[in-house]
């Protein structure tokens, strides 16, 4: 980090409050207790607050059902299925938990799927690539949802708060905050005071963030809407056997396959979660994600109906009958799932949107590239931001 001789005589303890206990939230942090530790011993350590309107942390969604005869699990990563690590320093930040095994790199079998239709009676596969630990794809095992977990339960001077939805920064009286010298008074949804904080970092969507940041006076508020976000629609689908798959999920098919690219269809991708890494004891299960275009078309229908679409789609991919349909059927709506990056490279990527004079910090995967390293640089510059005026020389 490019550190500044900013405030260097501030040795009180900074309060941050950190809204959304998401990958962001979680990295943001991590890394700012490890900042703040490893500085100089006259630097005061940080008093965090996570904030999560949610009953969890982390966004890597993981859903399971237990079979009553079985006790084995159907399985599903529903929300992000896997990340990538480009930078260096997001490669050394992930390896601890790669030597541990929670984090797995996934050497998937990936084709190209074009679905059954008037012209070809079955699906036509074809092979795409296979992913390698070059530009490796990660998972976390055994649950998308463990590395949040273990990500909160590291954590040393953070308080985590669920259930707890912030409400509009305009509520705060800033006249008030001068007086007691602390920057922003946040209130729950309900009107309670959560405390003095003299820092704020948003890290929820887009979306929500103009809802939390409207009349508040916050600079940058003309920028939060500048990246678009997109829906998804992800469709869970789970046999009782391996017996009972249809034939185009068999291992049988050729060619084997993990990964399904889609075209000619609704649907965009198909992912086999009982062949991923440390998931062997796994009944037969499929995520499905939906095509981003489509699923911000239908974003506000009916779940039931886009459920129903949805099936009948990964039917006519994947060809079941009668004997070889689902017993396990379920469907989730992400309103805020891709950012559209509008063709921007990293190095245009917009970064985090910081207020100074409020000590406010808007941040988020959507800041960047949309993805789970961009989570990680948001991160990172927010820390920075925060530990540059902080610090003491």
């Amino acid at each position: 980090m490019t550190h500044h001789p900013l405030n260097c005589t501030d040795t009180t303890s900074p309060k941050i409050a950190i809204i959304g206990g998401g990958l962001t939230g979680l990295f943001t942090a991590t890394l700012l207790e490890r900042a703040f530790s490893q500085g100089n011993d006259k630097t005061p350590v940080p008093n965090i607050t996570i904030f999560e309107k949610s009953r969890s942390v982390g966004r890597l969604a993981t859903r399971y059902r237990t079979d009553s005869q079985t006790g084995k699990n159907w399985q599903w990563a529903f929300g992000a299925q896997f990340f990538t690590a480009k930078t260096a320093s997001f490669r050394q930040f992930i390896a601890p938990w790669l030597e541990t095994g929670l984090l797995q790199p996934w050497c998937a079998q990936v084709v190209n799927l074009t679905p059954a239709n008037d012209s070809i009676e079955s699906s036509d596969i074809q092979s795409k690539e296979q992913w390698n630990t070059t530009q490796a794809r990660y998972i976390s095992t055994p649950k998308m949802t463990s590395w949040g977990r273990k990500l909160a339960d590291e954590l040393q001077h953070t308080t985590m708060k669920f259930k707890t939805r912030v409400a509009p920064l305009a509520q705060y009286d800033s006249s008030i905050a001068e007086k007691v010298d602390k920057k922003t008074e946040l209130f729950d949804d309900a009107g309670a005071s959560l405390g003095h904080f003299d820092w704020v970092v948003c890290t929820a969507p887009n979306g929500q963030v103009v809802d939390l940041m409207t009349d508040s006076g916050f600079s940058q508020k003309n920028k939060i809407t500048e990246p678009q976000m997109q829906a998804c629609y992800t469709l869970m689908l789970g046999w009782n056997d391996i017996a009972t798959l249809p034939k185009a999920l068999s291992k049988d098919v050729q060619p084997e396959w993990d990964v399904a690219y889609l075209s000619d269809s609704i649907l965009d991708r198909i992912f086999i979660e009982h062949q991923k890494p440390a998931h062997d004891d796994l009944l037969p299960s499929i995520t499905i994600h939906a095509n981003n275009h489509w699923s911000e078309q239908h974003v506000d229908d009916d779940i039931e109906t886009v459920q129903s679409q949805l099936l009948q789609a990964a039917q006519q991919a994947l060809s079941w009958n009668e004997e070889s349909a689902p017993s396990q059927i379920d469907s989730h709506r992400w309103r805020y799932a891709a950012t559209v990056v509008n063709n921007k490279s990293d190095k245009d990527a917009s970064g985090i949107l910081f207020d100074e004079r409020h000590q406010w910090i808007v941040s988020g995967d959507w800041c960047g590239q949309g993805n789970i390293e961009s989570c990680y640089q948001m991160a990172q510059q927010t820390v920075e931001a925060i530990y540059n005026i902080h610090k003491v020389v």
